[in-house]
């Protein structure tokens, strides 16, 4: 079992002077540290490959979520398997995934967490670095080879920077990807499109004329009605369409982007960029080729519609392409569907820029005092960033759940399905193995990642990966004052953004107001808030050289 002892933590002002010196010099992560007390169960020789086993039987509290598709059991085969490997178990807090944000942030603000809390999307780690409650998790690279290994190999130090704060430090241990993934894009029904002697749209604006040839032809339905809105009306479609465009929307919203004519950050939400989006989704709206209840219906009612051929095209990724759309159309004769590579916009043939870092675990800052502190951070090491421990946390025990391996390709047992790879299997990945868990199973090289895809899902990344990827934006990481003033703006900011773009989207306010929209954001606090921003962007680049 971990043990805790009491530890003072030190701040102010020449604490992170100094953490900031460190982060100009290369990172935080170069700082020395005493651990002589804390390798308990460790191993001596750990690096890069090696299997990770603890040297005496461990155990780690870990918050679990609990996901509704594949329910958390406590008979699992991935927790006997992962302690057979590792001489660790997992003591799993249970919460479930609608739950778990607001679960966690109680448990942190009590000082009840976990010391493994996984699940964490940045910038959600934000607001428990001024209490204390979390690790610099930076600090420690050293003691996680595998990690450290594919920042080095992968170039993942701009990737990184986005996360790291006004002292140099990052407090989340993110998954990582060796290329930018793209995943979610549109849907569309080739039947339909063959019918029509149409040939599927590579760009928003064919699109319009395809959804004009099936208007035509079906006049009293629109051709296009969208899901997904949760937590933002319209958040899939909009995010993908801002990329075309060279802007943020929808799930990808942020309320600054980085202009590289002038060098500095402008408010995403009053760009003319982002008004010819609106405006381009305003056409669609007003020539009814877009279900305006795109914007507030359920996941359901969009995918009834689809289902009843009462729409021809809608958002969709790799699994609901396989496990939800071309289920929901096979009681229509003839009906064919296929997931389109997204499609291009005034930006050009190019990627947005996107980060290869995603969620990932945040360390309960008890853990530090804990004497199995540095067999901690190298299980952790393994589970989420070695190969082998990624091999084990997606497809399972080789013999068992998968034969083969990335060079030769995986291959399901007979009786074991995930992602419709293997339909004929009667026994699911997630729900009967505990592998494929998304607490556990992400990111990693392109050669994993693409392990999980079928042939059709292979091509559209082939086509997406071809497409030339923008560089990311320069990192711009507020101090603790300056955080909790943008955190004041921010949100009233972003929700004025998101109602009257649904109001001009819809044809409720003319577009002839934009000005007075500027003006309205401007008496939010939109100028001192991109003031604040590119202040925080001009201290880090002054820092790092």
């Amino acid at each position: 079992m971990y043990q805790l002892s009491r530890r003072q933590l030190l701040a102010g002002v020449g604490a992170a002077a100094a953490a900031m010196a460190l982060a100009a010099c290369g990172g935080d992560e170069d700082k020395a540290d005493d651990l002589s007390a804390n390798k308990d169960g460790a191993m001596d020789k750990y690096g890069v490959g090696d299997q990770f086993k603890a040297t005496t039987a461990l155990s780690f509290p870990i918050m679990l979520l609990s996901n509704a598709s594949y329910p958390y059991k406590a008979d699992w085969l991935f927790w006997n398997e992962l302690t057979k490997r590792t001489n660790v178990k997992l003591e799993p807090v249970v919460v479930p995934g609608s739950d778990y944000n607001q679960k966690r942030s109680v448990m942190i603000s009590g000082g009840e967490a976990p010391l493994i809390i996984p699940k964490t999307y940045h910038p959600d780690e934000e607001a428990y670095i001024a209490g204390g409650a979390i690790l610099p998790v930076s600090d420690y690279l050293d003691l996680m080879p595998n990690l450290k290994d594919q920042i080095a190999k992968w170039n993942l130090k701009n990737d990184l920077d986005a996360f790291r704060q006004a002292d140099g430090k990052f407090y989340l241990l993110p998954g990582v990807h060796e290329d930018v993934w793209l995943d979610y894009s549109l849907v569309v029904r080739t039947d339909v499109l063959q019918q029509l002697n149409l040939q599927a749209p590579q760009t928003w604006d064919e699109l319009t004329n395809v959804l004009r040839a099936m208007k035509s032809a079906h006049p009293d339905i629109y051709p296009m009605s969208d899901r997904w809105n949760n937590p933002t009306p319209g958040g899939c479609l909009l995010g993908h369409l801002s990329s075309a465009y060279g802007t943020l929307a929808g799930w990808d919203y942020q309320n600054a982007t980085w202009d590289a004519g002038t060098g500095k950050f402008a408010f995403t939400g009053a760009q003319d960029k982002f008004k010819q989006m609106l405006q381009y989704l305003n056409t669609l709206i007003t020539e009814k080729l877009l279900d305006p209840e795109t914007f507030t219906q359920q996941d359901d009612a969009a995918r009834q519609k689809f289902a009843s051929g009462k729409s021809f095209v809608m958002s969709c990724n790799a699994q609901t392409l396989v496990n939800e759309c071309r289920k929901d159309i096979a009681k229509i004769s003839g009906a064919t569907v296929v997931k389109i590579p997204r499609l291009t916009g005034p930006l050009g043939n190019v990627k947005q820029a996107t980060s290869r870092l995603e969620g990932g675990v945040m360390i309960s800052t008890k853990a530090r005092d804990s004497k199995n502190f540095v067999a901690l951070m190298q299980f952790i090491d393994w589970l989420f960033y070695s190969d082998a421990g990624k091999m084990f946390a997606k497809w399972g025990i080789e013999g068992t759940t998968y034969t083969g391996n990335l060079d030769s390709g995986i291959k399901l047992a007979a009786d074991v399905n995930w992602g419709g790879l293997n339909p004929s299997g009667t026994k699911n990945l997630q729900v009967e193995y505990g592998f494929f868990n998304g607490v556990f199973a992400y990111g990693g090289s392109t050669k994993m990642l693409n392990s999980q895809f079928p042939a059709e899902e292979l091509k559209f990344q082939e086509v997406m990966n071809a497409r030339k990827t923008l560089p990311l934006p320069p990192a711009h990481p507020l101090n603790a004052d300056e955080r909790e003033q943008a955190t004041l703006w921010e949100t009233a900011l972003k929700d004025h953004v998101t109602q009257q773009s649904l109001k001009f989207i819809l044809g409720q306010r003319p577009f002839s107001d934009w000005d007075a929209y500027v003006a309205e954001l401007k008496g939010k606090n939109m100028t001192q808030y991109i003031d604040l921003v590119n202040k925080a962007y001009e201290r880090f680049k002054k820092s790092n050289g």
